[in-house]
């Protein structure tokens, strides 16, 4: 008699979906969010594997180090649905397979979800509901509870199934043609977001002074000595729009650059970064160095804060 084929229906992957929303429940320092996404894959797993030491094995295998975006691990738990149920039904799919596609995910697709979702979806929902509230309007606070859970559950299922989906193309081709492109176009998309993201969170103010060129009398305000009436004051502030407030105009180095390449000194410092991480060297020795060196350029006047 064939033995049948082991299958995942919609509701163990359901299942699945709702323990995801738990990723970082016991979120460590060693393995970061391992142990949410084996809770996660438990229902799977115990349905795959009905045998208790097979069970253990797959459960232990998914153990291993996992830190992604909460939201952005529902296409990879998708995927690694879709590899736990080939290979629960023979297909020769070893440990290092499924590690490699779940590394191979979450280190690009990381850099997706702070900015879809921290710094653009749930800041306009609140913004929406900020207005409301300040309207008087008493579903301020259930707009935004009902709209950001129905995204972000949406989110999570609907991307969990569109990786249970592509689970199986990837499994046909382990050879690497479609998880070659996959993880490629995911490191490039991931790549540009955090390219974008750099100059915003990275901040280098070069304070030597270039050029300091005194202005025409007409050039600036005049300030006068002592109180002003409202009169003065008024005539002061209809020229802000024309004059300068100094009579010199100032020119620093971090004003060239910002002509120039805004954010190059900040891209140059990631890449130096980066160079340091390839060179071995610790990461809290590279944190400390940055410490050192912005405090020792601030004495010296070479960043400005």
């Amino acid at each position: 008699m064939t033995e049948q084929k082991k299958h995942l229906t919609k509701s163990d992957r359901f299942k699945v979906m709702l323990r995801s929303q738990f990723l970082q429940g016991s979120w460590n320092y060693e393995r970061m969010q391992n142990g949410g996404w084996a809770y996660s894959l438990i229902p799977a797993l115990k349905k795959l594997y009905p045998q208790r030491d097979e069970a253990s094995a797959a459960l232990k295998r998914h153990l291993e180090f996992f830190n992604t975006h909460p939201y952005i691990a529902a296409p990879i738990l998708g995927v690694t649905l879709a590899l736990e149920e080939e290979r629960a039904n023979g297909v020769p799919i070893d440990d290092a397979a499924i590690q490699g596609v779940k590394v191979g995910m979450m280190g690009p697709l990381a850099g997706i979800g702070d900015p879809v979702f921290w710094f653009t979806v749930r800041p306009i929902l609140g913004a929406i509901a900020a207005s409301l509230a300040t309207g008087g309007s008493i579903l301020a606070p259930l707009f935004f509870f009902v709209v950001w859970n129905a995204i972000r559950v949406g989110f999570l299922w609907y991307t969990q199934e569109f990786g249970y989906a592509k689970g199986s193309e990837i499994t046909n081709d382990l050879s690497g043609g479609i998880l070659q492109t996959l993880t490629k176009g995911a490191s490039i998309l991931g790549m540009f977001v955090m390219g974008i993201l750099v100059p915003r969170w990275t901040t280098i103010k070069f304070a030597p002074v270039v050029s300091n060129v005194p202005l025409a009398e007409d050039a600036y305000i005049h300030f006068p000595k002592g109180a002003v009436d409202g009169g003065t004051l008024q005539n002061i502030l209809g020229q802000l729009s024309n004059r300068s407030l100094t009579p010199n105009k100032v020119t620093t180095l971090q004003d060239n650059f910002n002509m120039l390449v805004p954010g190059l000194a900040a891209v140059l410092l990631t890449f130096l970064c980066m160079w340091l991480l390839k060179k071995k060297v610790s990461p809290i020795l590279i944190i400390f160095g940055l410490f050192a060196a912005g405090i020792i350029g601030y004495v010296l006047g070479i960043f400005a804060p």
